[in-house]
């Protein structure tokens, strides 16, 4: 059965636009293994660009990493595992108080589960732990997934606004700090020039875009989000995130 695009899409008319345009040169070029409409672009060359990201300092000297957990970060999610690293991905859609599954590939050896099993969506959630922030350790690089990438390190989702509102419930957990590497894998037909990419306030910009062929590092003209806008969270997302609610502030 086909997924469908994801709920609280396209509430940027211009992001939408982009989101599109990437979505039909993709299919163009035929550079992905399915349909990307609705998703983070399963690429041809994911794995090449994790390999190429596991060759950085960034990942060498990090020993707890978060990563999205749609299909083209599966070979970054199990290079952490093969690596030693901690790994948190979030629980999609971000349904549950414990909104974060923890991974370690040793225990998970001594349990005998495939590390390739645990590297995808499916098993990591079958597999992992179930973990709220306050269980979670100091995150020393996060990996997100992309629609776009812009030359100046500006990102663009499937428009959910999932990825941003994780980094920003981090942030205010004090689990990622203002120097923690922010890095995505994607291929070059999603790198567009930065007037194409429209930001927003809540927008969390990149260090650093990884392809097959290359490893650029960003230096980002926009400063991060310093935590959650919280004039910005729409009813719906208040209705079906629990963390969030538990997060807020007094009235």
């Amino acid at each position: 059965m086909a997924e469908t695009v994801p709920v609280w899409s396209d509430r940027h008319p211009e992001k939408a636009a982009l989101r599109q345009a990437v979505w039909a040169n993709l299919k163009t070029h035929r550079v992905t293994h399915r349909d990307p409409v609705g998703h983070i672009p399963h690429v041809i060359g994911a794995e090449q660009a994790a390999a190429r990201l596991a060759t950085l300092p960034i990942w060498q000297t990090a020993s707890v990493v978060k990563c999205n957990p749609d299909s083209p970060q599966a070979p970054v999610r199990l290079r952490a595992l093969q690596d030693g690293k901690v790994l948190y991905m979030a629980v999609p859609r971000l349904t549950e108080p414990q909104c974060f599954v923890e991974l370690e590939g040793d225990r998970l050896r001594a349990q005998g589960i495939a590390l390739d099993h645990a590297a995808t969506m499916t098993g990591a959630l079958q597999v992992g732990r179930r973990v709220g922030f306050e269980e979670m350790a100091a995150i020393a690089l996060v990996v997100v997934g992309c629609v776009a990438v812009s030359t100046q390190g500006s990102r663009l989702g499937k428009g959910a606004g999932f990825a941003d509102l994780e980094l920003a419930m981090l942030c205010e957990a004090e689990l990622i700090q203002a120097d923690t590497p922010i890095v995505t894998t994607v291929h070059p037909l999603q790198i567009v020039a930065d007037d194409r990419l429209p930001t927003q306030p809540h927008d969390w910009p990149l260090d650093w875009i990884i392809t097959a062929s290359e490893a650029r590092a960003i230096c980002p003209t926009r400063s991060r989000p310093t935590g959650l806008d919280w004039a910005a969270i729409q009813p719906d997302q208040w209705q079906t995130i629990p963390i969030l609610r538990s997060l807020a502030p007094e009235p």
